[in-house]
């Protein structure tokens, strides 16, 4: 067993319920230990994607009990990348957020940090029933994010939001439980094995259960139909939930990723590849009705919130194809989108705070301040989410281009990706061209001053899609070498026989 594996879920937990007493403690205080607590969750991630480079699969099993039995947590690669994807995304998040975001809720960094807790065990854990505690954790944690700064405009896309995951919710569960009553496990490894085992009229009810699964997922990805709660309710969040939300519908796809290729994967007997023949279609006709709500936006939020469904539209289109080489490149397009789509809802921010009324709507204004500096972070953020050279945005989705073999399915994904970026490229020139060049004569009053911290983050996260491009290689080689564990899932099986603490070797 391998202690390293609580510290993503330890650290954010004990920083959480410390900010929840130092509640009425200076703000300066809160918000350093908020900042040393995030600092600290990125060590520990980067200490297990080290860990996990080496192929290997390690356990931690809670109160020593033998799995399939008791609460265990699994780091693999897939797993370790999410971990450090999602920390760092948090990092400058939480940098944005003390520049004054995180004003009006004193338990702002105890919700930000509980939020990082549920997301970090829903990478780590090992069974069905976890995943869906951590889903619960992460969501009410959300909740309270979501609502942060009041009003009835975030009011009103919140209580949809809330519905819509509750509902989700109860989804989940009854599916489990019909998974549950056939199998009578839910560790994901025990679940591989035992699910080609089912058969005759047992076999609806684990068929049925998996398809429910899926649909909470794809609820969770934001996938076409049920992907339009996303739009309003992202873009009327404060700048660092929003951007923090952009690793929130990955977590739907990491699990489809996880339970679909792990339990309903080609050695699942009756049940291989189950549901997976629907993924594509839907893909495809997500990233069609991004670019469709994007190309209509009236405002920049409203516009980078349509970039996370086009995202969640280009990841899923080769994930259902399933094949090595498609896998590799959506997770390398997954590190791509999270960061520059965060680094977007950033910079929406800080164009809002320096135009006065007209905020980030697309319309025509005032000249604002800080206009080259702004106009260039929204530049380059707009070239990656886009997929133009020479940004990690362009690599990636080539990698998924070239991923595809010749057929119906290559001739889909071409055009659908082609068209659809070609668009996305129209909608960012047309909000960019308004918002910072048509400007028109009258007279702003005195905008707040940027930051450093809310400048270096919002800069800092838009620039790391220079730096995938400058460490493209490395990048690839993991992403290549995790569809590849991903794909040969005996590794995974074998943690149902590692010895427990005191047991002989």
């Amino acid at each position: 067993m391998n202690q390293w594996l609580t510290a993503p879920i330890l650290i954010p937990l004990l920083g959480g319920i410390l900010q929840v007493f130092m509640g009425y403690a200076p703000i300066s205080l809160r918000r350093t230990l908020a900042i040393a607590t995030t600092v600290l969750l990125l060590v520990s991630t980067i200490v297990l994607v080290v860990m996990a480079s080496d192929d290997s699969y390690r356990l931690y099993a809670f109160g020593n009990w033998q799995p399939p039995f008791g609460i265990v947590l699994v780091l693999d690669r897939l797993a370790a990348l999410m971990l450090v994807l999602t920390a760092i995304l948090a990092l400058f998040c939480h940098i944005f957020a003390i520049g004054g975001a995180d004003e009006g809720n004193r338990q702002f960094h105890g919700l930000f940090l509980f939020q990082l807790m549920g997301l970090n065990i829903a990478f780590l854990t090992g069974d069905l029933f976890n995943l869906f505690v951590a889903f619960e954790v992460l969501l009410i944690a959300s909740y309270g994010l979501l609502m942060h700064g009041g009003g009835r405009a975030r009011t009103v896309p919140g209580l949809h939001y809330v519905v819509l995951n509750l509902a989700g919710s109860a989804v989940f569960l009854i599916s489990v439980g019909m998974i549950y009553s056939v199998t009578g496990t839910l560790n994901m490894a025990d679940l591989a094995l035992e699910i080609p085992k089912v058969s005759g009229e047992n076999l609806n009810i684990v068929k049925a259960g998996g398809m429910m699964l899926l649909v909470v997922f794809a609820l969770k990805a934001a996938l076409i139909p049920l992907c339009f709660w996303l739009p309003k309710a992202y873009a009327k969040a404060t700048a660092p939930v929003a951007a923090l939300f952009a690793v929130m519908t990955k977590v739907g796809i990491y699990a489809i990723l996880r339970v679909y290729l792990l339990i309903f994967g080609d050695d699942a007997g009756a049940l291989a590849n189950l549901g997976m023949d629907w993924l594509f279609p839907l893909a495809l006709i997500t990233l069609a009705m991004g670019v469709i709500g994007a190309l209509g936006a009236d405002n920049l939020k409203t516009l980078v919130a349509w970039q996370v469904i086009i995202s969640v539209g280009t990841l899923m289109a080769p994930i259902a194809l399933g094949s090595v080489a498609g896998i590799s490149a959506a997770l390398f397009y997954l590190l791509s989108t999270t960061w520059t789509v965060g680094g977007l809802f950033l910079v929406a921010e800080l164009v809002a705070h320096q135009r006065g009324s007209a905020k980030d709507r697309i319309v025509t204004a005032p000249r604002m301040r800080n206009r080259t500096f702004l106009s260039v972070l929204f530049l380059l953020g707009a070239v990656a989410a886009a997929g133009l050279p020479p940004l990690s945005g362009f690599f990636a989705k080539l990698l998924i281009l070239q991923s595809v073999v010749s057929g119906p399915e290559m001739a889909w994904l071409w055009s659908v990706i082609l068209v659809g970026s070609f668009f996305t490229v129209i909608a960012y020139s047309r909000a960019g061209s308004i918002v910072f060049w048509r400007t028109v004569e009258g007279h702003i009053e005195e905008p707040k001053a940027l930051g450093g911290n809310v400048s270096v983050a919002a800069g800092a996260l838009v620039a790391l899609s220079v730096v995938i491009v400058a460490l493209a290689d490395p990048i690839s080689a993991y992403t290549d070498a995790t569809a590849v564990q991903l794909h040969n899932p005996e590794g995974y099986l074998e943690i149902l026989k590692t010895t427990m603490v005191g047991e002989d070797s």
